[in-house]
């Protein structure tokens, strides 16, 4: 299986396939090898406009979630640095020269949002947009109905769905999570390429929030 998923992460093919075995562990179907791949595709079509060192920011992608830490752990807001600790191990390993590591590490750092580290470096830049824009539109609706009920939260609260008379609680309902977080996340975005990509996943993402309302 790592030698085909590896031939989709063109044309950093060799490198995936060193790193695929080290990319993911756990068993959350929301960070898992297919969210890498889909954070792969939308780095390159942000690299392709905004340029970088490709090769830093395909072993950020697959390195970007090497250690797995739960949404509702209080160590949630480390998961970051201890996934740029174990890259920066393993790309030690394969050689890797010391200033591409810490390339590297930064940008797999700051790419969280919870870690709220800034990103100094165009490719930390460019991860950051790729996985958040994995957080917006129809994947991001998708993935966050999965947390939710990973999290044994509710799809929503039946008197109030929408929290206009009540506190907003995403650890209880799923659909609180789309103000509390991902309504917000296209303002932040770092680069034009993943602004402009981020503006058209956001109006999914609000069609996806209009539809369900309507269907309860």
């Amino acid at each position: 299986m790592t030698a085909s998923l590896a031939a989709a992460f063109q044309p950093f093919e060799a490198l995936a396939e060193t790193l695929i075995p080290h990319a993911t562990e756990g068993d959350d179907g929301s960070h898992d090898l297919a969210h890498i791949l889909r954070v792969f595709k939308n780095a390159m079509r942000i690299h392709a406009k905004e340029g970088g060192d490709g090769r830093v920011l395909a072993a950020a992608v697959l390195l970007h979630d090497c250690v797995a830490v739960e949404k509702n752990s209080p160590l949630r807001s480390q998961a970051s640095r201890l996934a740029a600790e174990k890259a920066a191990g393993i790309l030690a390993g394969m050689g890797w020269s010391g200033e591409d590591i810490a390339s590297v590490a930064h940008a797999v750092a700051a790419h969280s949002f919870s870690a709220n580290i800034p990103p100094e470096t165009l490719e930390a830049k460019i991860l950051q947009d790729a996985d958040r824009l994995d957080a917006i539109g129809m994947v991001g609706a998708a993935r966050c109905f999965y947390i939710a009920g990973r999290m044994g939260s509710g799809l929503y609260d039946p008197a109030d769905p929408l929290g206009r008379e009540r506190p907003l609680d995403d650890k209880a309902f799923a659909i609180d999570h789309f103000e509390v977080k991902l309504f917000r996340l296209a303002e932040g975005f770092r680069t034009a390429a993943g602004r402009a990509l981020a503006a058209e996943r956001h109006v999914r993402l609000k069609q996806v929030l209009d539809l369900f309302i309507d269907e309860i």
